[in-house]
C-alpha cells in the first residue's frame, strides 16, 4: 500500500490535500508531495521493495498514487552499469551510468514522471490531458495517455526535432505548435489548464508528476547493494530530476535501507542555455532567465521552474554545475557510444561532456565512486549527427573489392592515427 501523502508548500509550509495544485495560495511558491515516512517504515522494506516488479512500480509504496492504482506501464528498473572504457578515456576508475535511454515506453526518464502523473489525473476525474514539452515529455505523455485512454493535447515549441515530433503524432496525440521557445509554450499551457480544466502533467499535476523522478535515486541506491554514490551528475532543464534524486536518497535513509552518507550533486547544462548552472557558477541566489540557444533541445529551459531549488541541493551537497558548447555536446555523444555502446540525445551529451570536465577540473577524485545520468536516447536526435560520417561508396560482391576496401580503410585510420598523435605519417 502507498504511504500517507499530501501538497505541502516548499516555502511557507502551509498543508493541502490531495488535488490538481500545483501553487500555494498564501506564498505562491511551489507545492510538492510530501509522504509519511513514519507510516511507510512499518511496510517498506528492502524485502518488500525486491519483491515488487522489475519496474519503477516497486518503489510504488513511497509514490503519490491511489492504493489501488494498477500502473500499466512498467517504466523504470532501467540498468546502472559500468563504465570502464570512458572512465579510462576521462580519468575516472569508478564510473557508472545510470541508462534511462532504454526506459519504457519511449526511452527517456520521462516515462517515470508520466507514469505517475495520469494516475493521478485518473484519481482526479479528467479526460483530457497535455503538457508542454521540449521533446521527451511529449513522447511520453502521448504513448502513455493512448494507453489509459486519454484525450491528448501537447503543445511543443516549434523547432523540435522531427523524430520526437513524429515519435508523438504517432500515438493519435494533437500536436500543436507554437512560434515561441519553451517558456511560452509553457505559460500558455497554464492558462489552457485554468480554461477548460484539463489535466496538464507539468503545470497542475506538476507535484505528483515530479515525484516519479525519485525512482531514479531509488534505483541508484538498489542497484549499488543498497548503498549510495559518492557522487550523482544530473543533466538539468526544469532543475526537478536533481533535487528528486536527492529526495530519493533522502528518503531511504529515514527508512533506514541505506547508510546515511554525504552525496555531491553536479548539475549539468548547455552553454545555449544555462541558467542554473549559471547561478550556481557565480553564487547567485536567483535565476536569471536566459533566451535558449542551444542543439540540446530537450534542456532548453530558459526559466526552469525548479531553478532554484536546484541551485539549492548542489550547493548543500558540496557539488557543482558545468555547461558545455554545442560541439563538446556532439563530440561526447560520439564518445559514449563509441566506448561503452550506449547511443544518447543531446541531453546526454551534455552529462557526458561535463563529467569529464569534472574530472579534468579535479572536482571529481578518480576513485570516488560516481553515477552519471543518461535521460534520452539517441534515435532522437539523430539530425545533429547528420554529415558526421562519411558514406564510401557502394563496393561489388567480390572478395578482391571488399580487400582493396580494407586496404584503403587500413591506410586512412593509420594516417588519422599519425596526425592525433602530433607526427607526419609517411606511407
Amino acid at each position: 500500500m502507498a504511504a500517507a501523502y499530501e501538497l505541502r508548500c516548499r516555502e511557507c509550509g502551509k498543508r493541502y490535500d490531495n488535488a490538481p495544485l500545483s501553487i500555494c495560495d498564501e506564498c505562491f511558491s511551489p507545492l510538492e508531495v510530501v509522504v509519511d515516512l513514519d507510516e511507510a517504515k512499518r511496510t517498506v522494506t528492502r524485502a518488500s521493495i525486491a519483491a515488487g516488479p522489475t519496474s519503477m512500480w516497486r518503489y510504488q509504496a513511497l509514490l503519490p498514487v491511489p492504493d489501488d492504482a494498477t500502473p500499466y506501464t512498467p517504466a523504470g528498473w532501467t540498468p546502472l552499469l559500468r563504465a570502464p572504457r570512458l572512465a579510462d578515456r576521462i580519468g575516472a576508475k569508478n564510473l557508472w551510468i545510470k541508462n534511462d535511454a532504454v526506459c519504457l515506453p519511449t526511452l527517456s526518464f520521462k516515462d517515470r514522471v508520466v507514469s505517475v502523473a495520469l494516475e493521478n489525473a485518473k484519481r482526479f476525474g479528467f479526460d483530457t490531458v497535455g503538457c508542454s514539452s521540449t521533446g521527451n515529455l511529449a513522447n511520453a505523455v502521448a504513448a502513455q495517455a493512448a494507453r489509459l485512454g486519454f484525450r491528448t493535447y501537447i503543445l511543443v515549441p516549434a523547432d523540435l526535432e522531427a523524430a520526437k515530433i513524429l515519435n508523438t503524432q504517432v500515438y493519435g496525440a494533437t500536436l500543436v505548435r507554437i512560434d515561441g521557445n519553451y517558456d511560452h509554450v509553457n505559460r500558455l499551457c497554464s492558462q489552457i489548464a485554468d480554461r477548460y480544466n484539463w489535466g496538464f502533467v507539468n503545470v497542475n499535476l506538476r507535484p505528483y508528476y515530479a515525484e516519479g523522478s525519485k525512482t531514479v535515486g531509488f534505483e541508484i541506491a538498489e542497484q549499488l547493494g543498497w548503498r549510495l554514490p559518492d557522487n550523482v551528475v544530473v543533466p538539468m532543464a526544469g532543475g526537478a530530476l536533481i533535487t528528486k534524486i536527492r529526495k530519493a536518497f533522502k528518503e531511504l535513509i529515514a527508512l533506514g535501507l541505506v547508510e546515511d552518507r554525504p552525496v555531491r550533486f553536479f548539475g549539468a547544462q548547455a552553454t545555449g542555455c544555462s541558467p542554473i548552472a549559471t547561478a550556481v557558477k557565480t553564487g547567485a541566489d536567483h535565476i536569471e532567465p536566459q533566451r535558449p540557444a542551444t542543439i540540446a533541445r530537450s534542456l532548453a529551459i530558459g526559466n526552469p521552474a525548479d531553478g532554484v531549488y536546484a541551485t539549492r541541493a548542489i550547493r548543500e551537497s558540496g557539488g557543482w554545475a558545468e555547461d558545455v558548447s554545442d560541439v563538446e555536446i556532439v563530440s561526447a555523444i560520439q564518445e559514449l557510444a563509441e566506448t561503452e555502446g550506449i547511443f544518447t540525445e543531446t541531453a546526454g551529451g551534455v552529462t557526458t561532456a561535463v563529467t569529464a570536465r569534472l574530472y579534468a577540473h579535479g572536482r571529481i577524485h578518480p576513485d570516488e565512486l560516481t553515477v552519471t545520468c543518461i535521460t534520452g536516447n539517441g534515435l532522437k536526435t539523430t539530425d545533429v549527427l547528420q554529415g558526421a560520417y562519411e558514406q564510401h561508396a557502394a563496393i561489388r560482391p567480390r572478395l578482391g573489392d571488399f580487400e582493396e576496401y580494407l586496404a584503403e580503410r587500413t591506410q586512412e585510420s593509420n594516417e588519422q592515427r599519425e596526425v592525433e598523435a602530433g607526427g607526419a605519417y609517411v606511407g
